[in-house]
């Protein structure tokens, strides 16, 4: 149970209704519980919005993205992230194999040099913070500074979304299975 309280556009202040018509024109209706908790802090909101979106209009490959952005959501075991964002790996490209294989890329063989590069940064970036030389030279060798920018950006940004879920516990939608169903709570 999440730790803060859902607000829904019928709970909330009159004045913050318009971030309500930003959340349905913008994301998935219904709208996603980390949306409506994080409707709490209506500025802070309003502000992740647009980061989120100025991500999403990089020169990195949406699909590249979504692999960096699923490959943190297995890193850091986020069942919330990684059923949220294989709708958008598949609206990206990516197959259903390959989703499901995410989080053995390394073993795979259905990702290229340039997806496991970046998956790796991903990984590595995701669980020790510092990257190696060998692993940003591994994606920088395939990508623009800029795109290894647009890159490093997105890693960070999923690795404090990750956290934030985690922190205020949100809770999974039924309407998406849970990567992880082995790290389901057992009721007494």
């Amino acid at each position: 149970m999440a730790r803060v309280p859902y607000l829904r556009r019928e709970d909330a202040d009159e004045s913050h209704k318009p971030l309500y018509d930003r959340l349905e024109a913008e994301r998935k209706v219904p709208t996603a519980n980390i949306f409506l908790a994080l409707t709490n802090a209506p500025a802070q909101l309003d502000a992740f919005l647009t980061y989120a979106n100025a991500l999403r209009a990089a020169d990195l490959s949406p699909r590249l993205r979504e692999l960096a952005i699923l490959t943190v959501g297995y890193a850091t075991r986020s069942a919330y992230e990684v059923a949220h964002h294989q709708s958008h790996g598949l609206g990206a490209g990516l197959t259903e194999e390959q989703l499901a294989a995410v989080a053995d890329f390394e073993s795979s063989d259905l990702f290229d040099e340039t997806e496991k590069a970046v998956m790796r940064l991903a990984k590595e970036s995701t669980l020790r913070v510092d990257v190696s030389e060998q692993t940003w030279r591994a994606a920088a060798d395939h990508l623009t500074d800029k795109q290894m920018i647009e890159l490093s950006l997105s890693v960070a940004w999923y690795n404090s979304g990750v956290r934030i879920m985690g922190l205020l516990d949100i809770d999974l939608e039924d309407t998406y299975p849970n990567p992880f169903p082995e790290s389901q709570e057992q009721a007494p």
